[in-house]
């Protein structure tokens, strides 16, 4: 396919494949992994859902042009036993949000951003910090879809600047020579694609 037919994919088209990926990771966690590293330094596996689960609500409004809020992030795997099925259906919500028509259009958020740009941001945390999970908890996590990586590929080169500067992603970590897209993205994020749990 010549790049000139190649489709352009909504956001909400893109974070449904995200999704699709990330729900049987999800629900792949099993409690007795909720204290264990994960690639992201700062966060253990607990920590690091209750931060997904915060994405995944906050940019639901960010679709809609509310203003979001985190400031804090509420512990919502404690709360609730039932917290990888409650991840799940704020997934959907969020696929939906960003697949209703105008969500990525005009600008949205406390830095008004392009609503594309911050949609992609929550496809960022969908796919990446899935796959820090996945790692962490010892799961398969197949490279994300090629129209997935375009978009994020795209976004990181706009967000890397700021990103680095508010310590959200690390120093580019090398990849090998023949690293894949997927990988590449991982790099150019601070992880290293080839993290082992032990």
């Amino acid at each position: 396919m010549d790049t000139n037919s190649a489709k352009t994919y909504g956001i909400g088209e893109l974070l449904a494949m995200a999704r699709e990926r990330a729900v049987p990771v999800v629900r792949g966690i099993p409690d007795a992994a909720l204290g264990a590293p994960t690639p992201c330094a700062e966060y253990d596996v607990k920590a690091l859902v209750n931060h997904v689960f915060q994405v995944i609500v906050q940019f639901q409004r960010l679709a809609v042009k509310e203003a979001s809020d985190f400031a804090e992030t509420p512990d919502r795997v404690a709360g609730s036993p039932e917290w990888r099925e409650r991840l799940t259906d704020e997934a959907d919500r969020l696929v939906a949000a960003w697949s209703a028509p105008g969500a990525e259009e005009g600008r949205t958020g406390g830095m008004n951003m392009p609503a594309r740009l911050v949609g992609a941001m929550a496809l960022l945390d969908l796919t990446v910090h899935v796959w820090d999970l996945a790692r962490a908890t010892g799961q398969d996590y197949p490279a994300a879809d090629e129209a997935v990586v375009a978009e994020l590929a795209g976004a990181v080169d706009q967000l890397s600047p700021t990103a680095r500067k508010m310590g959200v992603f690390g120093e580019p970590v090398p990849v090998a020579e023949g690293a894949s897209a997927f990988e590449r993205l991982l790099g150019r994020t601070g992880r290293d694609p080839y993290w082992r749990s032990s």
